[in-house]
């Protein structure tokens, strides 16, 4: 959908005329009361379910959570999937072209962040004619959209369901995300980020910005399990005897050459810029901050019912980063539902099948259903 603009961004600088991608999936209901939001993580996009037709491989990111039947049941709600801006799925980024200008973006698109984009979110939201959403859902950078949701707009949110995500990026957080950014702006077809202009991607950089972000979002228990010190098969065979080739270019274990394939394939459908502008926004969010660091006070303005969800080994977002958060809430007397679930994967939890994760969603959604069909009554 087109939008006229301008923006207001919070850097200062605004947004003129933008597109958002969205999807929706269900019914929205005669009175618009069963609209669910769901934001998506860093690499992900609208595209939360289902298959597009003639692309077997085109499976939502989240397909084992949202669909008929499914714990965000869209037999019962209306869900909407919203590509933020700055990403490189539709809605306009670095890669469109500049109205004002005629050149595409690139290193000169505003930096945005996390109540940027709730804003924008808001917007479509008012196009579509919905004024109040049953809920907003997201994990990790999704559930920090999802509290921003419940400051900025807390009449127009009655639930926040919040899964693997925090109230602010730690400083071990901070670092991982610049760490993979400069691997990116140093990369030698950066070009400054205007690398559009000169035919080429900067693949080295995003391959190895991809492999820091696979191993945060593993467990080492997970990696141990899946990997473990194994040698990949061509090298067992050709090893005859000897235990390693003392090599410092070959990928000799299963590990390295896991998180090779993940860069390659990354590298090839994310673009360099979305990744910087995606990871500030990550560093920025702080509700906390214009309240001198108070969380419960940073709160007080939500007025939604909350459930969060954390996992045990989750150590890039972990439990006790939820529990700031309840606590918080508690704090201002909110409704809060908190799972913590103990899960061997890592923050990509989030994204599996665990039942008794599973589970918790699929409860608190029927009692969400529940909720709107008495009120109908």
């Amino acid at each position: 959908m087109s939008f006229p603009g301008p923006l207001p961004l919070r850097s200062g600088a605004s947004l003129g005329d933008y597109m958002l991608a969205y999807e929706t999936y269900g019914t929205l209901n005669a009175d618009r009361s069963n609209a669910v939001l769901v934001c998506h993580a860093l690499n992900a996009s609208h595209h939360l379910a289902g298959v597009y037709a003639g692309q077997p491989k085109s499976e939502g990111w989240w397909d084992n959570m949202i669909g008929p039947g499914k714990p965000l049941d869209t037999d019962r709600f209306f869900v909407i999937g919203v590509n933020n801006l700055g990403s490189c799925f539709g809605s306009t980024g670095p890669m469109h072209t500049d109205p004002a200008t005629g050149r595409v973006y690139g290193a000169d698109f505003p930096v945005v962040t996390v109540e940027d984009w709730v804003d924008a979110q808001a917007g479509l939201l008012d196009a579509l004619g919905i004024r109040t959403l049953a809920a907003v859902m997201g994990g990790s950078l999704g559930g920090m959209q999802a509290l921003s949701w419940t400051l900025q707009y807390p009449d127009r949110v009655r639930n926040a369901v919040v899964v693997a995500s925090a109230p602010n990026l730690t400083a071990e957080n901070i670092a991982f995300n610049e760490v993979a950014r400069r691997a990116i702006v140093t990369d030698p077809d950066f070009h400054g980020g205007h690398f559009y202009e000169h035919g080429v991607i900067p693949k080295r950089g995003l391959r190895i910005a991809r492999m820091i972000g696979h191993i945060t979002y593993l467990s080492d228990d997970v990696m141990n399990a899946k990997f473990g010190r194994e040698l990949r098969s061509a090298v067992e065979g050709e090893l005859a005897g000897t235990t390693y080739r003392y090599s410092t270019q070959e990928v000799e274990f299963q590990i390295e050459s896991y998180l090779r394939y993940q860069g390659d394939k990354f590298s090839e459908y994310f673009d360099a810029n979305t990744y910087l502008l995606i990871t500030r926004a990550l560093d920025y969010f702080d509700p906390a901050r214009e309240h001198g660091g108070d969380l419960t006070r940073a709160f007080a303005r939500a007025s939604a019912k909350f459930l969060l969800v954390s996992f045990t080994t989750d150590w890039r977002f972990s439990p006790q980063r939820s529990r700031e958060l309840v606590k918080a809430l508690l704090d201002n007397r909110r409704s809060v539902s908190y799972a913590e679930i103990d899960a061997p994967h890592g923050h990509d939890a989030f994204l599996l099948d665990d039942v008794r994760y599973m589970g918790v969603v699929r409860s608190y959604f029927e009692r969400v259903a529940a909720e709107l069909a008495g009120a109908a009554a």
